[in-house]
């Protein structure tokens, strides 16, 4: 994952089977139309440090996500988020050699990862249709606003190396509260986030209209990236606004060793943007494993519009999908106010 803060001027108008090959780093790092699917924006203000959603003592171990969860959702009182959560079927295999899965249920309610956030429901032992009988898990939460619920399927294990089994994310923010009733929903595997965060700045210094704006970013962490080496990844990540790919435009954070959790907590300024220039603007965010001979490309994203043109000219770097847009959109629209997004990176077997 990463997060950043972003002030541009306000417009008038990896898994670790991931295909990671070796991409050069000259110039702007990927342009292919991307056709990753649809997944849900959470959008919320300013929050701290996010710790990683899959820390549940370690996630180890590799297992195909497949089978499906039974829950509903009801928010009692405008204060009480409440999941029961009924069964499970056809779980993966957490230890193949011994067909064995010990399964539970665990909750957390994005942005928020804290141990208030987490729920778990009791281990079933033995067994992949494992039955809970309608347990609720209830999270206190007046405001539920841009708020995701991940609801994630685990193996138990005795010596707390637990296996990741498959998730569900719902977004509360367009959740249909009339829908009490118990439902199916297919797991689906982790992917490479992104978290981001953006600030809009006032459009007024001492009663006079700014000439320019800044667009800061603030690249802070990544999470679940690609592991290429035994010992882990050494990470950094680079970023371009387009058009511009100069050694000017291009920047990047330091390199973080020897981990998929990389923090790398570091601030970006792109300044000298008139009002509507953000419009045509994109912001290329890139991940690279650092290696001495050759860095290998992890993931990224590209933010924009998305309207396939620049200053009226077409271009291919102009091709931001799904979440992508609705958070330039969200930025553009939202002066003065902080705003978080989640987004997939883009792997490299989709350029």
């Amino acid at each position: 994952f990463l997060d950043f803060y972003s002030n541009p001027l306000q417009d008038e108008g990896l898994d670790s089977d991931d295909d990671c090959s070796s991409v050069s780093s000259y110039g702007s790092d990927f342009s292919a139309r991307r056709g990753y699917g649809s997944n849900a924006l959470a959008l919320t203000g300013r929050t701290g440090s996010l710790l990683s959603v899959y820390s549940e003592a370690g996630d180890f171990g590799s297992v195909t996500v497949q089978g499906a969860v039974e829950f509903s959702l009801r928010y009692r009182n405008a204060e009480e988020l409440i999941v029961t959560v009924e069964q499970c079927q056809d779980l993966a295999y957490a230890n193949p050699r011994k067909q064995r899965t010990d399964p539970y249920v665990k909750t957390y309610l994005h942005p928020d990862k804290s141990r208030h956030s987490k729920k778990k429901t009791s281990i079933k032992k033995c067994t992949i249709n494992p039955v809970f009988g309608g347990e609720t898990l209830k999270m206190t939460m007046d405001d539920l606003k841009g708020r995701t619920l991940n609801l994630s399927v685990w193996h138990n294990d005795s010596r707390g190396r637990n296996v990741f089994l498959g998730q569900v994310d719902i977004d509360l923010k367009t959740w249909d509260w009339g829908h009490e009733t118990l439902t199916w929903y297919n797991l689906q595997p982790k992917v490479n986030r992104i978290y981001l965060l953006d600030i809009v700045p006032p459009l007024f210094a001492g009663g006079a209209r700014l000439n320019s704006g800044e667009v800061h970013v603030w690249l802070k962490e990544a999470r679940e990236l690609c592991k290429l080496k035994p010992q882990g990844v050494d990470s950094f990540v680079k970023c371009y606004m387009l058009p511009d790919t100069s050694k000017k435009s291009r920047q990047k954070t330091r390199v973080v060793k020897k981990s998929q959790k990389p923090v790398y907590n570091h601030a970006m300024v792109y300044d000298g943007f008139r009002a509507g220039e953000v419009r045509e603007a994109c912001c290329e965010l890139t991940v690279w494993d650092h290696n001495k001979l050759s860095n290998q490309f992890l993931g990224g994203v590209r933010l924009s519009l998305g309207t396939g043109q620049s200053y009226g000219k077409n271009v291919d770097w102009m091709e931001s999908v799904n979440e992508e847009i609705q958070l330039w959109e969200m930025m553009l629209s939202s002066p003065d106010a902080w705003v978080e997004g989640e987004i997939p990176l883009l792997k490299a077997s989709q350029l």
